[in-house]
This record gives C-alpha cells, sequence and structure tokens, in this order.
C-alpha cells in the first residue's frame, strides 16, 4: 500500500488503497501520508479485494493485487536478491506468508541461484490458509483477529501458491503468544520496532529451533506498522512475563497510616510503585478493613 502510494505520488497518479475495516490505524496513516486516498471496506483482505475491483471498474481506474500478480511477485522477489548479495552464506531463508508474494518471489531468486537452498514460510495458528491449501488439507476455520494480521489472509493467491508448490520446503506455524514474544525480543535486544507479521519469521526460529540449528538462516522482517498503542501493551506485558512489572493485592487495617507503610515497605524492597488503587467498597472485607492494588516495576521475579 505504502509502495503504491510513495510512486503514484512521485509519477503524478492518483492513487485509491483500499484496506479491511480493523486495519491498524499506523498503516492507514502512513499510507495517507504518500497522497493515497485510503477506503476502509470489508471484514477481510479478500472482502477488500472485491470492493477493490468494483471501485476500479466504476472509477476506470487499474487495479493493483497486493500479492497475486507475477510482476508483484518479482518486485518482492528483489528481497531474496538483496539478501544473498549481502550474506551469500546464507542457506536457509524464513518468510512470512499471507497471500504468498513475497515468499513466492524471494523463493524463485533464491531456488534459482542456490538449489539446494531451503525455503520455510510462516503462518500464524490462526489462519494458516496457504499451509492448507499446500498440503491438499480441508480449509480450516480462518480468523483473522491477530497480532499477526498483515499475514491473516484467508485467501491464498493462485500465482503465489502454484509458484509455492513446487519450491517451497514446508509452512511453519506459530501461535500469538510466539508472535508477541518475537516483537518484544526484537525491540528489547535489536532495537527494532517489527508489527506482528513483521516479526512472524523471528517467531518460526523460536518456536522450531531444531530446524534451524547449525544453519545460516535469513530471516526476513517485513513491516513495522505497529499501533503505538499495541506496541506498548505488547511490551508491557513481556516485562509482566519476565516478572519486572508484578501486582500485589493486599488486605489492610482501614487505619490512617497504614497505606503510607505499605508504600515505604515496597520502596525498601527495591520496586517502584507505576500504580495504588485503595478500595474499600467492591470486596469482601470487614468494614474497618480495605483492600489495596499496587502495580509495582521491579528489579525481576527474585
Amino acid at each position: 500500500a505504502q509502495g503504491v502510494a510513495r510512486h503514484g505520488r512521485r509519477l503524478g497518479l492518483p492513487v485509491v488503497i483500499v484496506m479491511p475495516q480493523s486495519t491498524p490505524f499506523s498503516k492507514v496513516e502512513r499510507t495517507e501520508a504518500h497522497g493515497a486516498e485510503v477506503l476502509l471496506r470489508g471484514e477481510s483482505v479478500a472482502e477488500s479485494t472485491t470492493y477493490a475491483k468494483q471501485l476500479a471498474a466504476e472509477r476506470g481506474l487499474a487495479f493493483v493485487h497486493p500479492y497475486d500478480d507475477p510482476v508483484i511477485v518479482a518486485g518482492q522477489g528483489t528481497v531474496a536478491l538483496e539478501m544473498l548479495e549481502d550474506r551469500p552464506e546464507i542457506d536457509t531463508l524464513v518468510v512470512p506468508i499471507g497471500g504468498g508474494g513475497l515468499c513466492a518471489g524471494m523463493a524463485l531468486w533464491a531456488k534459482h541461484v542456490r538449489p539446494d537452498m531451503r525455503v520455510f514460510g510462516v503462518q500464524t495458528e490462526l489462519c494458516p490458509s496457504m499451509r492448507a491449501l499446500l498440503r491438499g488439507e480441508p480449509m480450516p476455520v480462518l480468523r483473522t483477529h491477530s497480532l499477526a494480521d498483515g499475514i491473516a489472509v484467508k485467501t491464498p493467491g493462485v500465482v503465489t501458491s502454484e509458484i509455492l508448490k513446487q519450491l517451497l520446503d514446508d509452512v511453519l506455524l506459530v501461535d500469538e503468544t510466539d508472535i508477541e514474544t518475537a516483537v518484544q525480543l526484537l525491540a528489547a535486544q535489536q532495537k527494532v520496532v517489527a508489527e506482528g507479521a513483521g516479526a512472524a519469521g523471528v517467531a518460526a526460529l523460536l518456536r522450531h529451533p531444531s530446524l534451524f540449528a547449525g544453519r545460516d538462516v535469513g530471516v526476513v522482517v517485513c513491516g513495522g506498522n505497529i499501533d503505538r498503542r499495541m506496541l506498548s501493551t505488547v511490551l508491557l506485558r513481556g516485562l509482566k512475563n519476565d516478572g519486572k512489572i508484578a501486582k500485589l493485592r493486599i488486605s489492610i487495617q482501614d487505619l490512617p497510616g497504614v497505606l503510607a507503610r505499605v508504600t515505604q515497605m515496597i520502596g525498601a524492597a527495591g520496586a517502584d510503585i507505576i500504580d495504588i488503587e485503595h478500595q474499600r467498597l467492591f470486596n469482601n472485607l470487614a468494614p474497618r478493613q480495605a483492600e489495596l492494588d499496587v502495580v509495582m516495576e521491579t528489579r525481576g521475579r527474585a
């Protein structure tokens, strides 16, 4: 979307981008910043595609498919070309799959220059549409409300699936926890902000380590369109999982000075209080008792 919008402005062409209604606002905002008109239509990429084709016919516009187009596949294949120019020792590629354009293009080039190259696609367990198609399995119930919304595509490409049937080694699945951990890891250790779909390749490394042991692995981090609110939530949940943010519920005597004593004790233990709530009404305690909910930042689980 952003690429088409950017080059439309550069060439003086009007660009209309259709996105699902659940698209993170950061993607909408960045696409509009390149001068495109953005319309939110449909619950999924498939529904957006149907609307976009109708709109193209009504307005006399060219329809540009996000993945199911040989020229789009070829353009995205340049990612593999650049990666292997920079790191020719790579023997394994891990590529997130939505409709399959990026993975198909990269597999075409990688297998052309290195027939022994291993190429793995990655999908979320909520929406493994390409995996089911390539394996000839019944299509499961597909859900698109994922942290990795960018690869939660219900309709695999016809062009892309034919390429991937011939060239892909396998499609690996990751769950929401794997993706969340990968986003946290990239931000904390690599200082890279990735959206859920962009971090799916790293999530596959974490989920399936035995497949990649002793290999030179190239992973595509293919998107940074994550809303700040969602990024904040993911990072804070990571701190909670690491024991660096904790919540205590404490029953106290509802007397002057008790709250001050509790906060002093927490501070003396080396924790920093982020939020504190003093609850007298909505509990089952006696009238002269109260509950404290204390959220605090700590040095670690111990």
